[in-house]
């Protein structure tokens, strides 16, 4: 157990995980990553080839490269450097290229701001990345892990998100797990294709109407089965660590006809406030979705059986309909009669405080909009 700051922790974590390459470019709030990680190298506590990049653009190439040549990578990034990204991350997907990236989740412009939403990392749910969400660094950390393993096991790509400043510039107790402990579940990477001039191979081959609908098709299927995969291996997680993780986690009270759904750090405020209201009697529940990629609809589904009062919050917006995880949640729920109101807060950084959220418990009932942003 260390003290550390989030960053840090999360660039201590990929060094015990052990990739090859690493290449990324400097952005706030992912900027201390990236420069731990160089220092580690340079202090020579690291093994990695470290690979300096001109641009966002530059470093996932970099990286894609690494990974088509069978060796274990990473990356990361925020904001217009993910969406500097946005042709390569395509590409890594449809190549079907297992690698880990660290968004730390930062508004997009304009106008310009370097504080927290997600609205980066939602933006880009429709590439072919499997995306997590932590609610804390420790949690973070441990999805890093995971993600290693998912990603080599079923030869997808993974994203891990956190809260720029609010988690990566934080400082608390977080477990960093040894190399040694970390092989015994995620063993050496073995690829399963690899460009080799000896036995030649082609990557992204230009596909005709003929074939590209089937390729297409076949990376989704894998996504929404992954799912099996993904459980597994976080059991066999809990074995190894003894931390649980999960697709989504619920919270409160289970009979509760009011549930606030969320992802990331806004979880423990509302964590937070459901302890509250539960001293004075009042039933109130909390989904948190850790995984919008693949979205878990049977166990949300599962978990919002009894509410009747469902608030997502959302720290991004689909401009002109409303939040993007509300939109999933009433997909998911659709032809059920449950009320769903999409609460759009904290765009650009702006704090979601434990008054807002009561105001939310205590408005829903009433409320008559299906969207709501909740500025203030």
């Amino acid at each position: 157990m260390k003290i550390l700051e989030g960053s840090r922790a999360i660039a201590e974590t990929i060094n015990n995980i052990g990739p090859e390459v690493v290449s990324a470019y400097p952005i706030t709030p992912q900027t201390h990553i990236v420069e731990d990680l160089a220092k580690l190298k340079a202090d020579g506590l690291a093994d990695y080839e470290y690979v300096r990049a001109e641009s966002e653009f530059a470093a996932i190439s970099i990286v894609e490269g690494a990974a088509a040549m069978g060796v274990r990578t990473y990356t990361a990034t925020s904001s217009q450097g993910l969406l500097l990204m946005t042709e390569v991350l395509f590409n890594v997907a449809g190549m079907r290229l297992p690698m880990v990236l660290t968004c730390a989740n930062r508004a997009v412009s304009a106008p310009i701001n370097i504080w927290n939403d997600q609205q980066d990392a939602v933006t880009m749910r429709d590439s072919g990345w499997l995306m997590w969400f932590g609610e804390d660094n420790q949690e973070v950390c441990d999805l890093h892990i995971l993600a290693y393993k998912v990603a080599e096991k079923l030869a997808l790509p993974v994203m891990v998100n956190l809260d720029g400043f609010v988690l990566t510039h934080v400082v608390e107790p977080v477990e960093i797990e040894s190399p040694a402990k970390i092989k015994k579940f995620l063993p050496r990477y073995k690829p399963q294709a690899v460009l080799d001039v000896k036995k030649p191979l082609t990557f992204g081959a230009f596909a005709t109407p003929a074939h590209y609908f089937e390729i297409r098709q076949e990376l989704h299927d894998d996504i929404v089965s992954s799912q099996k995969v993904i459980k597994s291996e976080m059991k066999k997680f809990k074995e190894i660590f003894g931390r649980q993780l999960g697709l989504i986690e619920y919270y409160g009270d289970k009979n509760a006809e009011i549930v606030i759904v969320a992802m990331g750090s806004v979880i423990g405020t509302i964590k937070d406030v459901a302890d509250k209201l539960k001293k004075f009697g009042k039933k109130i529940g909390v989904l948190k979705v850790v995984s919008l990629r693949p979205f878990p609809d049977e166990e949300i589904i599962k978990a919002l059986i009894k509410a009747k009062n469902i608030a997502v919050i959302d720290k991004s917006v689909s401009l002109g309909t409303e939040g993007i995880l509300a939109t999933e949640i009433r997909r998911a729920l659709y032809g059920d009669k449950k009320k769903v109101v999409s609460y759009v807060m904290g765009l650009g950084g702006r704090d979601i405080t434990e008054k807002m959220i009561e105001g939310i418990y205590s408005g829903i009932k009433k409320e008559n909009k299906k969207v709501v942003l909740a500025g203030k």
